[in-house]
Order: structure tokens, then C-alpha cells, then sequence
């Protein structure tokens, strides 16, 4: 995909000529995490990323980027850790003498928070502390000079104070999740004040792509349209349709995460398109792309209602504009377009699939039956795991 003119700009900001450009990022499987590494690839960093080992394959989104490990020029490196693990994670900064950290893993859905709300403070609060502390430690012993960047979001703003929300906003967290990322957020805060840490948040609002994890609302819904568009899906159930969201292309929103860490000093940046759309306005567009009228296929289900709901998000970018030059390049519209688009491709691949005999519509919508079906429709190999260093510094022979 050519470079944008953001990202053109962008590159000539680069950092200074006699830094090393080591990244290491944290949910380098997931959306963010697979924009950026390519982002960071693309602009000749060595790029190592952190990701829990588990029985099933969670590398598709950077199966692109994967090379063998005996090949040479090799960049992107995979390790095993979890940011519950501090001693693990400080193991790794010493392995990968990474220039910049970037977190973005996280249990990060909203809905699913309230159902597992220890959890969820644990792998997003304490997950984040984990690994400031290990950063801390790790730049004290070794001397060398490390930025960080948190993924922060905009669900901190909660019960809004104001619209649109900028960086002097109140949060009012109406969720675990929200008030594990304000947790996050003031530890970043109190790290760069105390202990003089590069670090910055970025209050991320929503931001989307046909990577996006299919429980998202976005992908719930396009990927549905598209289903129900070829026969294969009778109807959508979906919670509230009238929460306002500020919505984004993900791929957009790495470009700021990299133009925080270039700056001479570290602070905190609101990241939006600075315009809101409800549910039903994606509704619109995405059902309306394929001359479909939503509401003859979508059902309320009070499942997805949240507890405790936020009823608008809406940002304020203006800093990010005046001082990173950053602005979105992707609209609303574009953005649902462009994800009818790619699953419309998966799901006419999946009917192929199903239509073959390889599998039953209902069974599809388990989590091992939609990795079972992501393999069969990539047909590609994923990246061979004894390649992923079991323990810092050893492989499986």
C-alpha cells in the first residue's frame, strides 16, 4: 500500500541519525499492533514483539511480515511474555535493548470487562505498572534512552464533562476497563514526572479496519452485512444503537503513536477525527453499501448492554494537529466502505468454503471454529513457534 501524505511527512521527522530504532511492542497480534509494526518495518526499525503463548495460532494479522529466523536482514522477532509477568518482561528490555516501548496489549473490550472485571484491571492497570517498572529498571541499570508509549482511550472520558473531549478533559470511567486505563494513564503521568520517564499516553478514540476483532461492533456489523448480503446469516443482534462514537481508521492512528516518541519532549495527545457517528448512522452506510435495509435484519439483544453506558465520544485533536502535523486521512464513510469491501471477500471465500463441505454455518461462531476457518481461508502456514524464543536468548532445537 503507498504511503500516505501523513505518513510521508511523517518520515521525514525521523529520529536522530545516531539512535538506535529498536521497537518493542506489546499486542503486536492484535489491530494496533500489526498497523504499527508494519508502520515501524516500513521505516527500518528492528521490531520485537511480545505475545502469550497459547495452544491455538494468534500471529494472522503479521503472518505477512514473519520471516524464517535463518534468513538474513531478518527484523521482526516474536517473544513470549505477558505483562503480568514483570520479571519476564524485564528480561526481555534486556534482550532487545529497545529504544521504544509500545503498549498496546490489553483486554480491551469494553462489554466483556464488566464480566471479567478483575481480570481486566489486572492485565490493563497492573499490566501497565508491570512494565513501567521494568522500563525504570531496566534504564537505570543499562544507561541507555527509552521512550514509552501507552495505549490510552478515549472510554476514560465516560459521562463527558464536555464535547468534544481534548487533554484537559475530566475522565468520568464507566467501565473496569476505563477505570484500569485511568489507572494506566496517571502511572504513565507520575513516571515521567518522578522519575524523569519518556513517557506519553495517547487518548486513542475509536478506531477501526477489516482487522478489527469480529466482537467489535464495527466488525460485528459489516461482517454480518456482508454474510447476510450472500444467504448465510438471517440477523444481527446488537445492544444500544444510539451511543455516538468518534471513529477512525486504525491504520491512521499508528502514525501519531511514532511522532509522540520523536518529540524533544514527552506529554500526552488526544487522537480523533473530531467527528461523532452513531450505530445507527454505521448501520446505515455499511447495510445501505450492499442495498441492504438494516432494519429488517437487525435485533435488539439486552446481552450487549453495557451496565453503565457512555453515550457520546467525540475528540478534540487540535494539539496533535498543531504540534505532531498529524491529521486522519481516512473518513467515516471510507472506513465502513472499506471494510464492506474486505468482508465481503471473506465471506465469499467462507461460502466457498462451506458450500465445499468444510464446515456448518452455526458451528462458525464459536472462537475455535472462526481460528479453524480464519486457517482454512488463509491456506497459508503460520509462523513456525519453535522459532519464538521459549526462554530470552534460547530456541527449540
Amino acid at each position: 500500500m503507498p504511503m500516505n501524505r501523513t505518513e510521508a511527512e511523517a518520515a521525514t521527522a525521523g529520529p536522530d541519525a545516531g539512535r538506535r530504532k529498536v521497537a518493542l511492542i506489546t499486542g503486536i497480534t492484535g489491530q494496533d499492533g500489526s498497523y504499527l509494526c508494519e508502520f515501524l518495518l516500513n521505516k527500518g526499525y528492528e521490531v520485537h514483539g511480545v505475545m502469550r503463548r497459547s495452544s491455538v495460532f494468534t500471529t494472522q494479522r503479521i503472518e505477512h511480515l514473519y520471516q524464517d529466523r535463518h534468513q538474513s536482514g531478518v527484523r521482526l522477532r516474536l517473544h513470549y511474555g505477558d505483562l503480568l509477568d514483570a520479571i519476564g518482561l524485564r528480561r526481555i528490555l534486556t534482550a532487545t535493548r529497545a529504544t521504544e516501548v509500545y503498549n498496546l496489549g490489553a483486554q480491551s473490550h469494553v462489554r466483556t470487562s464488566f464480566d471479567q472485571p478483575i481480570y481486566t484491571a489486572e492485565a490493563v492497570a497492573m499490566g501497565t505498572l508491570n512494565l513501567l517498572e521494568a522500563l525504570r529498571d531496566y534504564r537505570d541499570s543499562s544507561g541507555d534512552d527509552v521512550r514509552f508509549y501507552q495505549a490510552s482511550s478515549s472510554e476514560m472520558y465516560g459521562k463527558v464533562c464536555e464535547v468534544p473531549q481534548n487533554e484537559r478533559t475530566p475522565f468520568y470511567p464507566r467501565s473496569p476497563y476505563a477505570c484500569a486505563k485511568v489507572h494506566a494513564y496517571w502511572q504513565v503521568v507520575n513516571y515521567r514526572e518522578a522519575y524523569g520517564l519518556f513517557a506519553c499516553n495517547g487518548i486513542l478514540f475509536n478506531h477501526e479496519s477489516p482487522r478489527r476483532g469480529e466482537t467489535f461492533v464495527t466488525r460485528k456489523i459489516t461482517r454480518a452485512a456482508t454474510r447476510i448480503k450472500l444467504g448465510m446469516q438471517d440477523c444481527l443482534y446488537l445492544g444500544n444503537l444510539d451511543a455516538k462514537r468518534d471513529w477512525g481508521f486504525a491504520g491512521d492512528y499508528v502514525v501519531p503513536m511514532w511522532l509522540m516518541l520523536q518529540q524533544a519532549d514527552p506529554d500526552d495527545y488526544v487522537i480523533a477525527t473530531g467527528e461523532t457517528h452513531s450505530v445507527r448512522e454505521l448501520l446505515d452506510v455499511a447495510f445501505g453499501t450492499l442495498d441492504l435495509d438494516w432494519k429488517r435484519y437487525v435485533r435488539i439483544d439486552k446481552t450487549y448492554l453495557r451496565p453503565t453506558e457512555v453515550d457520546i465520544l467525540l475528540g478534540d485533536a487540535t494539539r496533535a494537529h498543531d504540534i505532531l502535523g498529524w491529521r486522519p486521512t481516512v473518513s467515516f464513510i471510507d472506513l465502513v466502505r472499506m471494510m464492506i469491501d474486505a468482508d465481503m471477500e471473506l465471506a465469499r471465500r467462507e461460502k466457498t468454503l462451506v458450500d465445499a463441505g468444510y464446515g456448518t454455518l452455526p458451528g462458525w461462531h464459536t472462537a475455535e471454529s472462526i481460528y479453524e476457518r480464519d486457517a482454512a481461508l488463509s491456506q497459508l502456514a503460520a509462523p513456525e513457534f519453535d522459532e519464538v524464543p521459549v526462554a530470552l536468548g534460547q530456541h527449540r532445537s
